[in-house]
């Protein structure tokens, strides 16, 4: 009969392609490893792997049982927290991916009022790319992911639970910081930083500025980089103006920028947090999606306050 424990072992040498780092892993030696293999290459009778000196890559056997191995050790894992939960205790591990913003500061701050309510879960969050979150939702490598665009995939529910409002920041000894706001055309005379194409600001910059008549390509780009934090600092350092997160520039340089309003410009964008409807969801999944989208969320309350009035 298989053994869950070796299709864990096997999971590790598999995703890693590398026995010393799947023991450390594991917090197992490397003959043990090698050992939980060989026993289950003895039990399908077939290489599992193509050894060579220090190389190791899957054979298609090995390819064909790894899907197989991640669905088996997660109905293992998911068994093993339900039978725990009926104690009445949430526990298991919860694993959440993230894009940026939500990933830097929304989900800590949930976490650390969910975690304080279920002392026996532990928990996981991956911040990356939006897109890249969303693979890892599709793959079942995450419970959860949080991010800025929902994804319109039939395998996905989203859930909308934030409006992140973004600010247009400037340089305190910029013409623009002693005034009272801007007209939208003006906005054409400005050195701007930029986030990368793509991504969640960006995308909500380039909608909202439509709305009044500008495209992103009559901007006057100085500078473009991949990090709302970098582009906060950028714009106290006066390389430029950048519509930037609030949740940022409270965080990080309230007191160093000045904000300016565009008239007729009110910038937002929606954060999202979502689940495969086709996975079986875990106790500690399950929990956590109920406490984020409730209606009477404390932790969200208090960050649905404009930041730079909180």
């Amino acid at each position: 009969m298989l053994d869950a424990h070796q299709l864990h072992v096997f999971l590790a040498a598999a995703e890693t392609l590398n026995f010393s780092l799947a023991a450390k892993r594991l917090h197992m030696t490397q003959p043990s490893v090698s050992q939980h293999v060989q026993t289950l290459e003895q039990h399908f009778n077939t290489p599992l792997f193509l050894r060579s000196g220090r190389h190791v890559e899957l054979t298609d056997a090995g390819q064909a049982l790894l899907p197989l191995s991640r669905e088996m050790v997660s109905l293992s894992v998911r068994i093993d927290e339900t039978m725990r939960s009926l104690k009445g205790d949430v526990c298991g591990h919860l694993l959440v991916g993230c894009s940026t913003t939500p990933g830097k500061y929304i989900v800590p701050h949930l976490l650390a009022e969910f975690l304080r309510m279920h002392p026996h879960v532990q928990a996981s969050c991956y911040v990356m790319a939006r897109q890249n979150a969303l693979q890892l939702l599709s793959k079942g490598d995450v419970h959860l992911a949080l991010a800025s665009a929902r994804d319109f995939s039939r395998d996905f529910e989203f859930h909308k639970f934030l409006s992140d409002a973004i600010a247009l920041i400037v340089p305190l000894n910029h013409p623009w910081a002693s005034r009272d706001g801007i007209d939208p055309e003006e906005l054409l005379d400005a050195n701007f930083i930029l986030r990368e194409e793509g991504c969640g600001t960006y995308n909500a910059v380039r909608d909202g500025l439509l709305g009044v008549g500008i495209s992103m390509d009559q901007l006057r780009t100085a500078l473009t980089l991949g990090n709302s934090e970098a582009i906060a600092l950028a714009v106290q350092e006066g390389i430029g103006v950048a519509f930037v997160s609030e949740m940022v520039v409270t965080r990080l340089v309230k007191d160093s920028v000045a904000l300016v309003q565009v008239r007729g410009l009110d910038l937002s964008q929606d954060i999202y947090i979502g689940r495969h409807i086709h996975r079986p969801a875990t106790a500690a999944q399950n929990a956590f999606w109920e406490y984020v989208t409730t209606t009477n969320n404390r932790p969200l309350r208090e960050l649905e306050k404009t930041p730079l009035e909180a």
